[in-house]
């Protein structure tokens, strides 16, 4: 049993969930957009997502408080190193304006982690910022790019789908703001530390409102896939509503991560 929680928090602490996730995203917008599966788009966003995250939580550990590097560490700097190999493959398969465009999200997911600013500050420092930054880089990954790959034109449902995919993931990290609470900055003036955990609450229940009624604006709007939406809504309403600091660190690393993979598996398995 304790084998299986090493591996299980192997899993989640090397990030590999978490590209499971943006992974599933990739799936779902070629689903929307009728593209044909593209693997070099859909893995070099599974490995750069890898490679971010790890970047994002593993820089400041390695390079400024100089901690010992465990075993798990050690192997997790293994697996990234090989997804960075990987990213570099899988990027020279991709169409030049994709290229450019992803190196503009590597830049600032750099910004983000790395004490570019002055007082060796960097864009996670600044106040109230962090949600919109990683929600646009997950917009910018999981739909901008795909899109731009396989060179379809900018219409009005690459739009609404961008909108929907925003509120998708703000509503995510409001959950993991819930949960976070106690242990961030204060500076950070996260959501939760600036409106309350319930109001909080309430602006994810709003904002699921416009995400599921955009869906009846898009030109390809079908029922299965607007009760699919529907079923999204209740379950990330579900999560929102059990939010609290006393919650395990699995319902945000696992469970609430997992709503982007619930959602493909119910494209794939209920068509």
């Amino acid at each position: 049993m304790k084998l299986l929680k090493q591996i299980f928090d192997f899993y989640l602490n090397s990030s590999i969930h978490v590209a499971l996730s943006c992974y599933a995203l990739v799936r779902i917008t070629f689903h929307v957009f009728h593209i044909q599966y593209d693997e070099p788009m859909a893995l070099f966003v599974f490995f750069g997502t890898i490679v971010g995250y790890n970047f994002v939580k593993y820089d400041a550990l390695v390079r400024v408080k100089k901690n010992p590097i465990g075993t798990q560490l050690k192997i997790i700097a293994a697996l990234s190193f090989i997804s960075v190999i990987l990213v570099g493959y899988y990027f020279f398969h991709l169409k030049r304006i994709t290229q450019i465009v992803s190196v503009g999200i590597f830049a600032i997911t750099a910004l983000y982690t790395l004490p570019f600013f002055p007082n060796r500050r960097n864009a996670r420092n600044w106040a109230g910022v962090k949600i919109y930054i990683v929600a646009l880089c997950w917009v910018g990954a999981t739909l901008v790019l795909p899109l731009i790959n396989a060179e379809l034109p900018s219409t009005m449902d690459f739009f609404i789908k961008c909108i929907q995919r925003f509120i998708l993931v703000f509503v995510l990290i409001l959950v993991f703001e819930i949960l976070d609470l106690a242990n961030d900055d204060p500076h950070l003036q996260t959501v939760p530390q600036t409106i309350g955990v319930k109001k909080t609450k309430l602006l994810g229940f709003l904002l699921l409102i416009p995400f599921w009624f955009l869906e009846i604006f898009v030109s390809t709007f079908n029922i299965h896939d607007a009760i699919i939406n529907l079923i999204m809504v209740v379950m990330l309403m579900l999560f929102i509503a059990f939010a609290n600091t006393n919650r395990s660190k699995y319902y945000t690393s696992f469970w609430v991560e997992s709503v982007p993979i619930f959602w493909w598996l119910m494209v794939v398995f209920f068509r």
